[in-house]
C-alpha cells in the first residue's frame, strides 16, 4: 500500500520549499522530493556560488584598475581555494534545509519522482499518493543536438572544475557564457573563446551598453565570436576541437574544456505528466495566473512553468501563490508581476528592468531617452571603472520610467532602486527630489531620469 500525503512538492528548490512549509505549518501531512542535493539551482549550482566565485575575481579587477592610483599590487587567484571557498556555502546548505524541512514536519525523500497516475507518483521504485501536488523542478541545459555535444561540460561542472583550464570555451553568449568568462579570464586562463550564434552576445539586454560590454570583455582578452554556430565539436586526447561556421567560413577553436552556455529549458521530461493529466509544452508546464495546472490538483511554479521569467525570486514569488491557492482550496490569488530588475555579474556589471527602446515603440509609447556613458563621473572615477553609463526611458506627459538600463559599478543595487520606484509609480521628478546619501551610487540615480 502506498504512503499517502496532503501534499507532495516534487523539487528542493526556491520554488518548492516555501510552499511545503505553508502547508506544513497549516496542518497538512508534507513531503519533498528532490533527486538532487535540497537547496535548487540558485543556492547550489548557480547564482550564489557563481557570486562568490566573483567575489574573488572582483579583487584581481580591483587591483588592476587602482594600478597607478597609489595602489601597488599582485594578486592573483587560486582556484582549488576559490572553489573551497565557495564549497564554505553550497557544501553546508542542504543539510541545513532538510533539517529545516523536517524540523517543522516535513518528510525529506531522495529520488526521482514519476506520476503514474493522477494522484500518485512512483520515487525510485516506491508508490505515494497524495491529494495535491506541487512541480518545482527547475531547467536544465538545453539539447543541442550537434556531433560531439557529449563532450560539453555543463555550468555545474565548471562550477566543480579542479582547476582552471588554460584555454576554455563557451558555447553561448547569454548570463553564463560571459559571467564565467569573465570568472575564466581573471582566474588565470590564458585563452577564453565566446562562440554565440547570434549578432551580439545578452541579446536581451539594450544594445548600447552590451557593445560596452563588449569593448571591455575584448580589454580583457577574452575573444569574442558572433554569428557564430557550433557545428561540431571533437576530443583527440585531452583536448578538444570546436567547429564553428562563420561569414568569412568555416573556423576552429582547440581547447581543454568546452561549457555548455547556450540555454535551458523546463527540466520535466522525467515527470511522464501525461499520466497526471498534466499539460506542457516547450515553455514548460501550462500553469493559470493562479499556478494552477490543467490538473486541477496539482500546481507548479518557476523554471519549470510557462510562466514569468525564469529568475529566482520570481519562482519564490509563484511559489508563494500557488501555497495560498493550495491553503484556500480555491482560485484566491493571482500572480502580478511586478517591474523585475535583471543583473549580468560580468564586471563591469550590465542591468535592466522594464522595456527596452524597442518593445517601448512596438507598444506605441511616446517617450525621451536618456542616455550616457558615466566614466568621467565620480563614482565611476573613484573605483578607475572605464565603461559605465545608463540608458533611461522616460514617458512623455506622465514622467514615468519605463525602462532603466545600466553598466557600470553599483549597477546592482542602482537597478533595484529604479525598479522600487517604477512599482510605486513615481515620476523622474519625483525621483530626482529623494535625497541620498552622498556619494553613493544611489545618489547618481537623480542625474539619469
Amino acid at each position: 500500500m502506498s504512503q499517502q500525503f496532503d501534499l507532495m512538492v516534487i523539487g528542493g528548490g526556491t520554488g518548492g520549499n516555501g510552499v511545503a512549509r505553508m502547508a506544513a505549518a497549516a496542518g497538512w501531512k508534507v513531503a519533498s522530493v528532490d533527486c538532487l542535493p535540497f537547496g535548487g539551482t540558485c543556492a547550489l549550482r548557480g547564482c550564489d556560488p557563481k557570486k562568490m566565485l566573483i567575489a574573488v575575481t572582483e579583487g584581481v579587477e580591483w587591483t588592476r584598475a587602482m594600478q597607478g592610483k597609489g595602489l601597488e599590487a599582485h594578486v592573483s587567484v587560486q582556484w582549488q581555494d576559490m572553489i573551497a571557498f565557495k564549497r564554505t556555502f553550497t557544501d553546508t546548505m542542504p543539510p541545513r534545509i532538510e533539517k529545516g524541512l523536517e524540523k517543522v514536519g516535513i518528510t525529506v525523500l531522495h529520488g526521482s519522482a514519476r506520476f503514474t497516475g493522477p494522484d500518485t507518483v512512483k520515487v525510485d521504485g516506491t508508490d505515494y499518493r497524495a491529494r495535491h501536488f506541487h512541480i518545482a523542478t527547475g531547467a536544465r541545459p538545453m539539447t543541442l543536438n550537434i556531433p560531439g555535444e557529449e563532450h560539453l561540460i555543463t555550468s555545474t561542472d565548471f562550477l566543480e572544475l579542479p582547476d582552471m583550464p588554460r584555454r576554455i570555451a563557451f558555447v553561448g553568449g547569454g548570463f553564463i557564457a560571459m559571467e564565467f568568462a569573465h570568472i575564466s579570464k581573471r582566474a588565470g586562463a590564458a585563452e577564453v573563446t565566446v562562440i554565440e550564434m547570434m549578432d551580439r552576445t545578452l541579446g536581451n539586454f539594450d544594445p548600447d551598453l552590451v557593445a560596452m560590454l563588449a569593448e571591455a570583455t575584448d580589454e580583457l582578452g577574452v575573444d569574442l565570436q558572433t554569428k557564430a554556430k557550433v557545428l561540431e565539436i571533437r576530443r583527440s586526447d585531452e583536448t578538444f576541437e570546436v567547429d564553428y561556421e562563420t561569414s568569412s567560413g568555416v573556423r576552429a577553436v582547440i581547447c581543454d574544456r568546452v561549457v555548455h552556455a547556450t540555454g535551458r529549458v523546463p527540466n520535466i521530461d522525467h515527470l511522464n505528466l501525461e499520466a497526471a493529466g498534466v499539460e506542457y509544452s516547450r515553455r514548460g508546464i501550462k500553469v493559470s495566473k493562479y499556478m494552477r495546472t490543467t490538473n486541477p490538483a496539482i500546481f507548479a511554479a518557476g523554471d519549470c512553468a510557462d510562466s514569468g521569467p525564469n529568475l529566482t525570486p520570481v519562482s519564490a514569488n509563484e511559489g508563494r501563490i500557488a501555497g495560498k491557492n493550495l491553503l484556500a482550496g480555491k482560485d484566491e490569488r493571482a500572480v502580478a508581476y511586478p517591474p523585475i530588475p535583471s543583473v549580468v555579474f560580468t564586471l563591469p556589471q550590465v542591468a535592466a528592468v522594464g522595456l527596452s527602446e524597442m518593445a517601448a515603440r512596438e507598444k506605441g509609447l511616446e517617450f525621451e531617452t536618456h542616455f550616457e556613458k558615466t566614466d568621467g563621473w565620480y563614482s565611476s572615477m573613484r573605483v578607475g571603472a572605464r565603461r559605465s553609463g545608463y540608458k533611461v526611458l522616460v514617458e512623455k506627459g506622465t514622467g514615468k520610467i519605463l525602462g532603466a538600463h545600466l553598466i557600470g559599478p553599483g549597477a546592482e543595487e542602482q537597478i533595484n532602486l529604479l525598479a522600487m520606484a517604477m512599482k510605486a509609480g513615481m515620476t523622474a521628478n519625483q525621483i530626482k527630489g529623494l535625497i541620498f546619501a552622498y556619494p553613493s551610487y544611489a545618489s547618481d540615480i537623480g542625474s539619469m531620469v
